[in-house]
């Protein structure tokens, strides 16, 4: 996992995960020069088009709130809060 995160291009992945990073960094930062090559290449690894579109729902909605997070400067709680809170959804789910 810290391979991936310190560079998901030379760590021990697979071609599917790899191609499917590539694509959602373009989606994140060069919108506008996505276009059908991208998806044709990450498709050519093995990767199912409803894959890819949960892939793209998961980063738009981390994109979403990262951006808003930014701009009304949330602040994040305490480090342990975070498993506690984990801990609690894997026992109730969400529910109030």
């Amino acid at each position: 996992m810290a391979a991936v995160l310190k560079d998901y291009r030379t760590a021990p992945i697979d071609d599917r995960m790899r191609e499917t990073l590539r694509l959602l960094e373009k989606f994140t930062l060069r919108p506008d020069d996505l276009g059908p090559a991208d998806i044709r290449a990450v498709l050519a690894t093995g990767v199912s088009r409803e894959m890819i579109r949960d892939a793209f729902y998961v980063a738009f909605l981390f994109n979403g709130y990262d951006r808003l997070a930014d701009t009304l400067g949330w602040e994040l709680p305490e480090l342990g809060y975070y498993a506690k809170a984990g801990k609690f959804l894997l026992k109730k789910g969400y529910q109030l």
